[in-house]
Protein backbone atom coordinates (compact mmCIF):
# COMPACT_ATOMS: atom_id res chain seq x y z
CA UNK A 1 0.00 0.00 0.00
CA UNK A 2 1.38 2.85 -0.85
CA UNK A 3 1.87 5.58 1.70
CA UNK A 4 1.35 9.51 1.28
CA UNK A 5 1.91 12.36 3.86
CA UNK A 6 -0.39 15.55 3.78
CA UNK A 7 0.96 18.94 5.47
CA UNK A 8 -2.05 21.08 6.09
CA UNK A 9 -4.95 19.32 7.92
CA UNK A 10 -7.41 22.57 6.08
CA UNK A 11 -9.95 22.24 3.16
CA UNK A 12 -7.65 20.45 1.09
CA UNK A 13 -5.77 18.38 3.23
CA UNK A 14 -8.42 17.43 4.85
CA UNK A 15 -10.58 16.19 1.62
CA UNK A 16 -7.60 14.64 -0.03
CA UNK A 17 -7.31 12.48 2.96
CA UNK A 18 -10.62 11.15 1.82
CA UNK A 19 -10.24 10.55 -1.18
CA UNK A 20 -7.13 8.88 -1.20
CA UNK A 21 -8.41 6.76 1.46
CA UNK A 22 -11.24 6.04 -0.51
CA UNK A 23 -8.33 4.34 -3.34
CA UNK A 24 -6.64 2.58 -1.54
CA UNK A 25 -4.02 4.88 0.30
CA UNK A 26 -2.24 4.79 3.83
CA UNK A 27 -2.34 8.30 4.65
CA UNK A 28 -1.03 10.31 7.44
CA UNK A 29 -1.66 14.13 7.98
CA UNK A 30 0.42 16.61 10.15
CA UNK A 31 -0.60 19.69 11.13
CA UNK A 32 0.89 21.92 13.11
CA UNK A 33 -2.14 23.71 14.82
CA UNK A 34 -3.29 21.15 18.22
CA UNK A 35 -6.56 20.39 16.43
CA UNK A 36 -9.38 22.40 13.90
CA UNK A 37 -8.35 26.27 14.14
CA UNK A 38 -11.01 28.28 15.01
CA UNK A 39 -12.65 31.38 13.45
CA UNK A 40 -11.94 32.73 10.18
CA UNK A 41 -14.25 33.93 7.55
CA UNK A 42 -17.06 32.52 5.34
CA UNK A 43 -16.55 30.44 2.53
CA UNK A 44 -17.98 29.63 -0.30
CA UNK A 45 -19.15 26.45 -2.00
CA UNK A 46 -20.02 26.82 -5.62
CA UNK A 47 -20.34 25.45 -9.15
CA UNK A 48 -18.50 22.34 -9.14
CA UNK A 49 -17.35 21.87 -5.94
CA UNK A 50 -21.14 21.05 -4.86
CA UNK A 51 -20.90 17.87 -6.54
CA UNK A 52 -17.14 16.90 -4.45
CA UNK A 53 -19.07 17.52 -1.57
CA UNK A 54 -22.24 15.57 -2.76
CA UNK A 55 -20.06 12.63 -3.74
CA UNK A 56 -18.41 12.91 -0.19
CA UNK A 57 -21.95 12.30 1.59
CA UNK A 58 -21.71 15.59 2.77
CA UNK A 59 -24.02 17.72 0.71
CA UNK A 60 -26.88 17.74 3.31
CA UNK A 61 -24.47 18.67 6.38
CA UNK A 62 -23.64 21.50 4.31
CA UNK A 63 -26.51 22.92 3.47
CA UNK A 64 -27.82 22.88 6.75
CA UNK A 65 -24.77 24.62 8.44
CA UNK A 66 -24.97 27.40 5.62
CA UNK A 67 -25.36 31.25 6.42
CA UNK A 68 -29.02 32.32 6.26
CA UNK A 69 -28.22 36.36 4.93
CA UNK A 70 -31.37 37.76 4.04
CA UNK A 71 -29.53 40.68 2.23
CA UNK A 72 -27.16 43.25 3.05
CA UNK A 73 -26.18 47.20 3.56
CA UNK A 74 -23.48 49.44 2.01
CA UNK A 75 -22.77 52.22 4.33
CA UNK A 76 -21.10 55.53 4.07
CA UNK A 77 -18.17 56.28 6.24
CA UNK A 78 -20.30 57.47 8.93
CA UNK A 79 -22.55 54.49 8.89
CA UNK A 80 -25.54 56.29 6.82
CA UNK A 81 -27.33 53.63 4.74
CA UNK A 82 -26.62 54.23 0.88
CA UNK A 83 -28.15 51.07 -0.86
CA UNK A 84 -29.40 48.15 0.39
CA UNK A 85 -30.62 44.89 -1.36
CA UNK A 86 -32.29 41.49 -0.49
CA UNK A 87 -30.75 40.00 -3.69
CA UNK A 88 -27.32 39.46 -2.96
CA UNK A 89 -24.48 40.00 -0.65
CA UNK A 90 -20.90 41.03 -1.24
CA UNK A 91 -19.76 37.41 0.04
CA UNK A 92 -21.60 34.74 -1.36
CA UNK A 93 -22.96 36.29 -4.60
CA UNK A 94 -26.95 35.97 -5.30
CA UNK A 95 -28.78 34.42 -2.35
CA UNK A 96 -31.66 32.82 -4.76
CA UNK A 97 -28.45 30.51 -6.27
CA UNK A 98 -27.75 26.57 -5.66
CA UNK A 99 -24.22 27.72 -3.88
CA UNK A 100 -23.80 27.40 -0.19
CA UNK A 101 -21.61 29.60 2.50
CA UNK A 102 -21.02 28.35 5.69
CA UNK A 103 -18.01 29.03 8.38
CA UNK A 104 -15.01 27.84 7.19
CA UNK A 105 -14.69 26.02 10.80
CA UNK A 106 -17.69 24.36 10.09
CA UNK A 107 -16.07 23.19 6.92
CA UNK A 108 -12.73 21.53 7.64
CA UNK A 109 -14.63 20.30 11.05
CA UNK A 110 -17.22 18.25 8.95
CA UNK A 111 -14.05 16.74 6.71
CA UNK A 112 -11.57 16.09 9.48
CA UNK A 113 -14.41 13.87 10.96
CA UNK A 114 -15.39 12.30 7.92
CA UNK A 115 -11.38 11.62 7.33
CA UNK A 116 -9.92 11.01 10.44
CA UNK A 117 -11.56 7.53 11.16
CA UNK A 118 -9.53 6.18 7.91
CA UNK A 119 -6.23 8.32 8.18
CA UNK A 120 -3.83 9.04 10.72
CA UNK A 121 -3.95 12.90 12.05
CA UNK A 122 -0.91 14.09 13.84
CA UNK A 123 -1.54 17.72 15.39
CA UNK A 124 1.12 20.00 16.77
CA UNK A 125 3.44 18.99 14.88
CA UNK A 126 4.89 20.23 11.36
CA UNK A 127 7.33 19.10 8.20
CA UNK A 128 10.95 20.49 8.74
CA UNK A 129 13.03 18.83 6.29
CA UNK A 130 12.35 16.83 3.33
CA UNK A 131 15.21 14.58 1.56
CA UNK A 132 13.78 12.55 -1.86
CA UNK A 133 15.25 9.61 -3.48
CA UNK A 134 13.98 7.29 -6.65
CA UNK A 135 12.51 4.90 -3.64
CA UNK A 136 10.69 7.45 -1.48
CA UNK A 137 10.66 10.75 0.43
CA UNK A 138 12.54 10.93 4.51
CA UNK A 139 10.46 13.42 6.13
CA UNK A 140 11.53 15.41 9.45
CA UNK A 141 9.17 16.54 11.99
CA UNK A 142 9.34 19.10 14.52
CA UNK A 143 8.63 17.10 17.16
CA UNK A 144 7.90 13.38 15.77
CA UNK A 145 10.69 11.08 14.56
CA UNK A 146 11.34 10.74 10.66
CA UNK A 147 9.50 8.74 8.43
CA UNK A 148 9.56 7.52 5.11
CA UNK A 149 6.83 8.14 2.64
CA UNK A 150 6.17 7.09 -0.43
CA UNK A 151 4.77 10.76 -1.51
CA UNK A 152 4.36 13.85 0.30
CA UNK A 153 1.94 16.63 -0.35
CA UNK A 154 1.64 20.42 0.54
CA UNK A 155 -1.79 21.35 1.32
CA UNK A 156 -0.11 23.78 3.83
CA UNK A 157 -1.33 27.04 2.37
CA UNK A 158 -0.44 31.08 1.32
CA UNK A 159 2.78 29.82 3.21
CA UNK A 160 3.13 26.17 2.47
CA UNK A 161 6.18 24.92 4.24
CA UNK A 162 6.64 22.17 1.74
CA UNK A 163 6.87 24.77 -0.94
CA UNK A 164 9.43 26.71 0.55
CA UNK A 165 11.75 23.20 1.50
CA UNK A 166 10.95 21.44 -2.37
CA UNK A 167 10.58 24.24 -4.44
CA UNK A 168 12.42 27.82 -3.07
CA UNK A 169 11.56 30.69 -0.88
CA UNK A 170 7.83 32.51 -0.92
CA UNK A 171 8.84 35.54 -3.01
CA UNK A 172 9.67 33.50 -5.87
CA UNK A 173 5.86 32.70 -5.76
CA UNK A 174 3.66 34.95 -4.01
CA UNK A 175 2.28 38.05 -6.03
CA UNK A 176 0.86 40.67 -3.18
CA UNK A 177 -2.50 42.07 -4.52
CA UNK A 178 -2.09 45.78 -2.63
CA UNK A 179 -4.11 44.59 0.23
CA UNK A 180 -4.44 43.43 3.97
CA UNK A 181 -7.54 41.31 5.62
CA UNK A 182 -7.54 40.77 9.30
CA UNK A 183 -10.75 38.31 10.46
CA UNK A 184 -12.24 38.14 13.96
CA UNK A 185 -15.22 37.51 15.76
CA UNK A 186 -17.17 39.31 18.36
CA UNK A 187 -20.85 39.57 20.17
CA UNK A 188 -23.26 40.37 18.25
CA UNK A 189 -22.85 44.35 19.61
CA UNK A 190 -24.98 45.71 16.26
CA UNK A 191 -27.90 43.55 16.96
CA UNK A 192 -27.67 42.32 13.04
CA UNK A 193 -30.83 40.22 12.06
CA UNK A 194 -29.07 37.61 8.94
CA UNK A 195 -28.00 41.10 7.83
CA UNK A 196 -24.36 41.84 6.51
CA UNK A 197 -23.46 45.23 7.01
CA UNK A 198 -20.65 46.65 3.94
CA UNK A 199 -18.77 49.98 4.80
CA UNK A 200 -15.73 51.38 3.11
CA UNK A 201 -13.68 54.84 3.89
CA UNK A 202 -11.00 55.59 1.94
CA UNK A 203 -9.01 52.66 0.67
CA UNK A 204 -10.53 50.55 4.05
CA UNK A 205 -13.33 48.92 5.13
CA UNK A 206 -15.43 46.42 6.87
CA UNK A 207 -18.10 43.52 6.11
CA UNK A 208 -19.93 42.44 8.88
CA UNK A 209 -22.36 39.75 9.24
CA UNK A 210 -23.85 37.61 12.07
CA UNK A 211 -23.27 33.71 12.65
CA UNK A 212 -24.58 31.06 14.87
CA UNK A 213 -27.96 32.05 15.04
CA UNK A 214 -27.48 35.90 14.99
CA UNK A 215 -25.45 35.55 18.30
CA UNK A 216 -22.09 36.00 16.71
CA UNK A 217 -20.52 38.51 14.21
CA UNK A 218 -17.77 37.59 12.22
CA UNK A 219 -15.72 41.21 11.36
CA UNK A 220 -13.58 41.16 8.02
CA UNK A 221 -11.31 44.48 8.11
CA UNK A 222 -9.60 45.09 5.05
CA UNK A 223 -7.23 48.08 3.66
CA UNK A 224 -4.62 49.19 1.06
CA UNK A 225 -0.97 47.56 1.86
CA UNK A 226 2.03 46.68 0.79
CA UNK A 227 3.87 42.89 0.81
CA UNK A 228 3.60 41.91 4.26
CA UNK A 229 7.20 41.29 5.72
CA UNK A 230 7.85 37.92 6.66
CA UNK A 231 9.58 39.08 9.97
CA UNK A 232 5.69 40.78 10.79
CA UNK A 233 3.80 38.01 10.69
CA UNK A 234 3.88 37.26 14.56
CA UNK A 235 0.18 37.70 15.89
CA UNK A 236 0.02 40.62 17.94
CA UNK A 237 2.26 42.74 15.64
CA UNK A 238 -0.42 42.53 13.36
CA UNK A 239 -3.14 43.03 15.55
CA UNK A 240 -1.57 46.36 16.33
CA UNK A 241 -1.38 47.52 12.78
CA UNK A 242 -4.53 46.50 11.91
CA UNK A 243 -5.94 48.52 15.36
CA UNK A 244 -4.16 51.86 13.43
CA UNK A 245 -6.01 51.70 10.67
CA UNK A 246 -8.86 50.73 11.87
CA UNK A 247 -8.90 53.50 14.79
CA UNK A 248 -8.44 56.06 12.08
CA UNK A 249 -11.74 55.33 10.82
CA UNK A 250 -14.83 56.66 11.85
CA UNK A 251 -17.43 54.61 12.18
CA UNK A 252 -18.50 52.23 15.01
CA UNK A 253 -14.48 52.72 15.98
CA UNK A 254 -14.49 52.26 19.64
CA UNK A 255 -16.74 49.00 19.48
CA UNK A 256 -15.01 47.54 16.43
CA UNK A 257 -11.46 48.47 18.43
CA UNK A 258 -12.73 46.79 21.88
CA UNK A 259 -14.00 43.06 19.78
CA UNK A 260 -10.60 43.18 17.91
CA UNK A 261 -8.21 43.67 20.93
CA UNK A 262 -10.54 40.66 22.71
CA UNK A 263 -11.15 38.49 19.81
CA UNK A 264 -9.61 34.75 20.74
CA UNK A 265 -9.23 33.50 16.78
CA UNK A 266 -7.78 37.22 15.50
CA UNK A 267 -6.35 36.12 11.95
CA UNK A 268 -4.45 38.68 8.99
CA UNK A 269 -2.66 38.33 6.59
CA UNK A 270 -1.49 40.32 3.10
CA UNK A 271 -3.73 39.20 0.36
CA UNK A 272 -1.84 37.17 -2.47
CA UNK A 273 -2.10 34.55 -5.33
CA UNK A 274 0.41 31.78 -5.86
CA UNK A 275 1.58 31.10 -9.29
CA UNK A 276 3.78 27.88 -9.39
CA UNK A 277 5.28 26.03 -12.31
CA UNK A 278 5.03 22.91 -12.33
CA UNK A 279 3.03 21.83 -9.22
CA UNK A 280 5.09 18.61 -8.82
CA UNK A 281 8.60 18.32 -7.97
CA UNK A 282 9.47 14.25 -7.88
CA UNK A 283 7.54 12.58 -5.57
CA UNK A 284 6.29 16.44 -3.86
CA UNK A 285 3.20 18.11 -4.98
CA UNK A 286 0.94 20.78 -3.89
CA UNK A 287 -3.28 21.27 -3.38
CA UNK A 288 -4.85 24.19 -3.17
CA UNK A 289 -3.48 27.46 -1.65
CA UNK A 290 0.10 26.29 -0.99
CA UNK A 291 -0.12 25.77 -5.05
CA UNK A 292 -2.48 27.93 -6.27
CA UNK A 293 -3.99 30.16 -4.15
CA UNK A 294 -6.57 32.20 -5.62
CA UNK A 295 -6.79 34.50 -2.51
CA UNK A 296 -9.99 35.66 -0.36
CA UNK A 297 -10.94 38.07 -2.93
CA UNK A 298 -11.61 35.30 -5.30
CA UNK A 299 -14.37 33.79 -3.24
CA UNK A 300 -13.18 30.18 -5.01
CA UNK A 301 -10.33 29.16 -2.75
CA UNK A 302 -12.61 26.44 -0.97
CA UNK A 303 -13.86 25.38 -4.12
CA UNK A 304 -10.58 24.84 -5.83
CA UNK A 305 -8.84 23.27 -2.69
CA UNK A 306 -11.96 20.73 -2.58
CA UNK A 307 -12.34 20.33 -6.99
CA UNK A 308 -7.85 19.93 -6.61
CA UNK A 309 -8.40 17.32 -4.06
CA UNK A 310 -10.47 15.24 -5.76
CA UNK A 311 -9.14 15.57 -8.76
CA UNK A 312 -5.50 14.61 -7.35
CA UNK A 313 -6.81 11.57 -5.87
CA UNK A 314 -8.43 10.45 -8.87
CA UNK A 315 -5.30 10.52 -10.81
CA UNK A 316 -3.09 8.67 -8.44
CA UNK A 317 -6.12 5.89 -8.16
CA UNK A 318 -6.25 5.73 -11.91
CA UNK A 319 -2.24 5.54 -12.16
CA UNK A 320 -1.60 2.73 -9.40
CA UNK A 321 -0.12 5.19 -7.27
CA UNK A 322 2.82 5.81 -9.62
CA UNK A 323 3.42 9.58 -9.15
CA UNK A 324 4.68 10.85 -12.52
CA UNK A 325 1.58 10.34 -14.47
CA UNK A 326 -0.09 11.06 -11.90
CA UNK A 327 0.64 14.40 -10.95
CA UNK A 328 0.67 15.86 -14.72
CA UNK A 329 -2.86 14.25 -15.36
CA UNK A 330 -3.85 16.52 -12.40
CA UNK A 331 -1.98 19.21 -13.28
CA UNK A 332 -2.98 19.36 -16.72
CA UNK A 333 -6.71 19.31 -16.30
CA UNK A 334 -6.78 21.33 -13.10
CA UNK A 335 -4.48 24.35 -14.62
CA UNK A 336 -6.91 26.11 -16.15
CA UNK A 337 -9.95 25.73 -14.00
CA UNK A 338 -6.99 27.42 -11.28
CA UNK A 339 -6.56 30.13 -13.58
CA UNK A 340 -9.76 30.82 -14.39
CA UNK A 341 -10.70 30.92 -10.64
CA UNK A 342 -7.58 33.05 -9.71
CA UNK A 343 -8.88 35.68 -12.53
CA UNK A 344 -11.64 36.81 -10.22
CA UNK A 345 -9.49 38.29 -7.82
CA UNK A 346 -8.26 41.27 -10.49
CA UNK A 347 -10.79 41.55 -12.27
CA UNK A 348 -12.60 44.32 -10.66
CA UNK A 349 -10.17 45.84 -8.11
CA UNK A 350 -11.68 46.69 -5.01
CA UNK A 351 -14.95 45.26 -5.20
CA UNK A 352 -16.15 41.49 -6.21
CA UNK A 353 -15.98 40.12 -10.10
CA UNK A 354 -19.25 40.21 -12.07
CA UNK A 355 -21.82 37.37 -11.79
CA UNK A 356 -21.09 36.27 -15.10
CA UNK A 357 -17.61 36.20 -14.51
CA UNK A 358 -17.78 33.66 -11.50
CA UNK A 359 -20.91 31.50 -13.23
CA UNK A 360 -18.26 30.62 -16.18
CA UNK A 361 -15.43 30.43 -13.46
CA UNK A 362 -17.08 28.12 -11.07
CA UNK A 363 -18.68 25.29 -13.51
CA UNK A 364 -15.82 25.14 -15.76
CA UNK A 365 -15.13 21.80 -15.02
CA UNK A 366 -16.33 18.25 -15.01
CA UNK A 367 -14.72 16.11 -12.26
CA UNK A 368 -13.40 12.81 -13.40
CA UNK A 369 -16.19 9.37 -13.05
Amino acid sequence: MKTVLISGAGVAGCALAYWLRRRGFEVTVVERACGVRPGGQAVDVRGVALDVVERMGLLGRVREAATRMRGMSVLDADGNELHRTTEATFSSGRLDSGDIELLREDLVGMLEQLASGEAEFMYGDRVTALAQDEHGVRVDFEHGPSRPFDLVVGADGLHSAVRALVFGPEERFSHHLGMRLAIFSAENFLGLDDWQLWQRDGDAGYGIHPVRGNAELRITFGFASGPLDPGARHPEALRRQVAERMGALRWERTRLLKALWAAPDFYADAMAQVHVAPWSRGRVVLLGDAGYCASPLSGQGTSLALVGAYELADALGRAGGDHGPAFARYEARLRPFAALNQALATENPGGPASEASVERAKNAFTLAD
